[in-house]
């Protein structure tokens, strides 16, 4: 008998989580080994079940898909990572692909070809979503610097000037400065305005 894939699902909505491990339990080759619901427990999991490929959703409580892969791909080089998600952005699928993910499919896809694609990675192929490729190679990359997207993270809360610079150990002048880059490059008028562009983006 052929070794079945060996998948770890992270996803934080329990009934899709549910019911992506039935569907995928139902391919022959496949078997989903760990579940989790939070991005931090993700490399954890990987480590104890040691699965073939991980399935990763983006927006995850504790780290993101995103972050994740990059941790996988350091510390469990051998696990191949698929990103499966809802927010389809070309911002999301290049910094998946700078993580290491192999893989980056939307959610709307029929699970036949999520099998296929978790097949494909296994082997070494890189599979990608048609229509994001073509909308990321069109939108180029982040026009953000690592540090002015650090400070609309930052101040996503809310947080003034004062508690960001605290946050990220900078003084408020440079916080200042970072943050109205960040809104020049975006076309937006504030720094809410800036982190919700940046978002739709997928630059963070």
């Amino acid at each position: 008998m052929t070794a079945r894939v060996r998948v770890l699902l992270a996803e934080d909505q329990g009934m899709m989580r549910g019911a992506l491990a039935l569907l995928l339990g139902m391919e022959p080759d496949l078997e989903v080994v760990a579940q989790v619901a939070a991005g931090d427990a993700i490399v954890d999991a990987a480590l104890a079940h040691r699965p073939d490929v991980a399935l990763l959703d983006i927006e995850l409580p504790g780290m993101s898909g995103l972050d994740a892969a990059a941790a996988l791909r350091d510390q469990v080089p051998r696990c191949r990572v698929l990103i499966l998600t809802t927010f389809g952005r070309p911002g999301y699928l290049r910094r998946a692909m700078e993580a290491g993910a192999a893989g980056f499919l939307v959610k709307d896809g029929p699970v036949e070809e999520l099998a296929e694609s978790i097949r494909k990675v296994l082997r070494g192929d890189t599979v990608i979503d048609p229509a994001l490729a073509a909308a990321a190679l069109s939108a180029g990359p982040s026009p953000l610097t690592a540090r002015e997207a650090d400070a609309l993270r930052a101040s996503a809360d809310g947080a003034t000037v004062a508690d960001v610079a605290e946050r990220l150990h900078l003084s408020e002048s440079t916080v200042r400065n970072y943050l109205s880059s960040a809104i020049g490059k975006t076309g937006t008028r504030n720094r809410a305005e800036a982190w919700r562009e940046a978002r739709r983006q997928g630059w963070l």
